[in-house]
């Protein structure tokens, strides 16, 4: 069931912390995007790309000795993450990445602006995450950044690729950077040279899927959650992980051994392998409805 994720190559330097709240900005600071590049049947209206894996790598060499001294000293992080009041995992992640972005001393980017609305008498138009100086280079970077976990149906093609609330999938996601969020020619009297989607997070293959099956657009450096609607063979070995450590784990096992079962995120002890159990029954009916309504534009 598990074996497309026990891959020895995969890099996660963020679980060496044992304070959760750096663990999970080390994962926002240096795991790889979910995609390694876009999928070749999109057609883009706004151009965007996707960081290499190699900048993420190097953005936590540069930052490893601050995440080593708040792993000892967390206050000034525990502080920080008190201004969100919002429980939305996706807003926590932007909040780590604004974190590490104010930390000028550990990467390139000088940070002109965060949340950056673009207004157009009275209409707002749209919002920019992130207003970047790459002092490297010397271009002005837009990112929009997201923290995503989708599942692959039917097949792994682009258009079955679905997130919890099946309104939202990484096809529509990934037309919405490109026809919405990167629209924007310039901030802050700034003209935008380059931009960026950080889209991190993970996706799941359903139970039986082989990485064969895979897309050459999903990043494989990754590690790939499996995800059914039946409780695996070795159910004694999992344990179901708490809404924020979705981002990335506690170094110890926070709950029990699973008991009864719902609709949520597992993970099996000492293997790392992470699955999501989604209820058959409105599993099904959610499956039945797309296909309907699929028909009726066939």
């Amino acid at each position: 069931m598990f074996a497309l994720n026990q891959v020895s190559h995969i890099e996660e330097p963020w679980l060496q912390f044992k304070n959760l709240l750096v663990r999970q900005l080390a994962f926002c600071v240096c795991s790889p995007n979910i995609l390694s590049h876009i999928p070749s049947e999109m057609v883009l209206k706004h151009a965007f790309q996707f960081h290499d894996d190699a900048v993420w790598r190097s953005h936590f060499q540069n930052y490893h000795s601050r995440l080593l001294y708040l792993d000892q000293h967390p206050q000034e992080l525990e502080n920080f993450l008190q201004q969100l009041k919002s429980t939305r995992l996706g807003l926590r992640f932007e909040m780590l990445v604004w974190f590490w972005l104010l930390d000028q001393d550990y990467h390139p980017y000088q940070l002109l602006g965060h949340s950056i609305q673009k207004i157009a008498g009275p209409k707002t138009l749209g919002e920019l995450d992130f207003l970047l100086l790459n002092t490297e280079t010397q271009a002005i970077e837009h990112w929009e950044v997201a923290l995503k976990y989708y599942l692959a149906e039917l097949d792994c093609s682009l258009p079955y690729w679905y997130g919890l609330n099946r309104s939202d999938t990484l096809l529509r996601k990934l037309n919405h950077f490109s026809q919405k969020q990167f629209q924007f020619e310039d901030a802050l009297e700034h003209n935008i040279e380059q931009r960026f989607a950080v889209l991190k997070g993970q996706l799941y293959l359903s139970v039986g899927s082989t990485v064969s099956t895979l897309p050459n657009w999903v990043n494989k450096q990754r590690r790939l959650g499996c995800w059914g609607s039946d409780i695996p063979p070795q159910s004694a070995q999992f344990y179901r992980l708490q809404r924020l450590e979705w981002i990335c784990p506690e170094q110890h096992i926070s709950s029990d051994t699973a008991q009864w079962w719902s609709n949520g995120l597992y993970l099996q002890k000492d293997q790392n392998n992470f699955y999501m159990y989604r209820n058959p029954p409105l599993l099904s009916q959610a499956i039945h409805r797309q296909f309907y309504e699929n028909c009726l534009f066939l």
